[in-house]
């Protein structure tokens, strides 16, 4: 039987003190010039004094033309990357690793946060509110073929960055949750008629290519992807053909060698979602896999011993709780997360 408490020591990814891991989750208390603070220090360094295994940061942009939140961390320069090094120094001696997630939000955005015009997998804006101004998302145009290895420069600049600069044990590749990688994945988005929208290979393409251009940029034992197949938006949101997706993308991701995925259900039921995935992929998948977010601690000890998930995540939890991991070692209760809890950083 695995415990929640037994370390994770494999060739193929960093090694952890337990199978606990903080989700990212988007914060907005950078500071000027998107710099990480002694605030946002203390914050993680406290989720790693109450005993997590595995911290995931908030998305950490890579470059302006991604940005699409108020006030979020980037890891665009050298000066951004040594802004972190006191968060990854402080995490690191209480006992945790913590891994760099590198975002890109691509239509997800207004030109209010990327100076210029978002780009995207379509030139289709987003539905709906910006709800970080108040604003409809903004009209994309979609990336041409010669930008794109751009773009997986960003990518691979900033995972260099984070590991060599600010010395982060991980980064993680935002792939999921409706931004531009997944804008690629995503048939209700991607609407090209390129060798990079249509069949499954296709829109499978981007997402594979950028994460071969971080692989060679980094080892590949720091490296996951955070993918989101299934999800909750309004109701349960699937990628479109997601058997013959999974069919095609998991593999081609273990081909390039790729270690690690965080299955995410953006804050929906782990069960109806991401537990589905998870049961998709592991037959096909015997790396690292990462998911949870909702489960009682007694899921999670399920999904462990089933051999499902090898680590377990918690988000809106470790906000409430920096100390989560000391309170289920002890059998306390949890403090419940309520929306103020948002507005500060402790």
């Amino acid at each position: 039987m695995t415990s929640l408490f037994d370390p994770l020591d494999r060739a193929d990814f960093i090694h952890l003190r337990n199978r606990t891991v903080m989700s990212a989750m988007s914060r907005g208390f950078a500071g000027e010039g998107h710099h990480a603070t002694a605030a946002m220090r203390d914050y993680y360094q406290r989720r790693a004094e109450g005993g997590v295994g595995l911290i995931l940061t908030e998305g950490t942009l890579v470059h302006h033309s991604g940005d699409g939140w108020n006030n979020a961390p980037y890891i665009a320069s050298d000066a951004h990357a040594e802004s972190w090094r006191p968060v990854v120094d402080a995490v690191q001696a209480a006992g945790a690793a913590i891994a760099c997630q590198l975002w890109h939000t691509g239509r997800i955005s207004h030109s209010d946060y990327t100076i210029d015009q978002p780009v995207s997998s379509t030139n289709v804006a987003a539905t709906g509110i910006n709800r970080q101004n108040g604003k409809p998302y903004g009209n994309p145009r979609a990336l041409t073929p010669e930008e794109m290895p751009t773009v997986y420069g960003y990518f691979a600049d900033a995972a260099r960055r984070a590991i060599d600069i600010a010395g982060f044990d991980a980064v993680e590749l935002h792939v999921g949750h409706g931004y531009l990688a997944d804008q690629f994945l995503d048939a209700r988005v991607n609407d090209r008629t390129d060798r990079y929208g249509g069949s499954v290979e296709n829109r499978c393409r981007f997402a594979l290519e950028l994460i071969e251009a971080v692989l060679k940029a980094v080892p590949a034992e720091r490296v996951i992807a955070r993918i989101s197949p299934s999800r909750f938006m309004g109701g349960l949101y699937d990628w479109p053909d997601l058997e013959e997706m999974i069919a095609y993308f998991i593999p081609a991701l273990s081909a390039l060698g790729l270690k690690a995925l965080d299955i995410s259900c953006a804050n929906a039921n782990y069960v109806d979602t991401a537990g589905r995935i998870v049961r998709m992929v592991r037959p096909i998948w015997d790396g690292v896999i990462i998911g949870g977010a909702s489960l009682t601690t007694d899921q999670a000890k399920g999904e462990l011993d089933a051999g499902l998930l090898d680590l377990v995540t918690w988000g809106r939890a470790f906000i409430a709780n920096p100390d989560l991991v000391d309170k289920i070692a002890h059998h306390k209760d949890w403090t419940a997360f309520e929306d103020s809890m948002r507005e500060t950083l402790v």
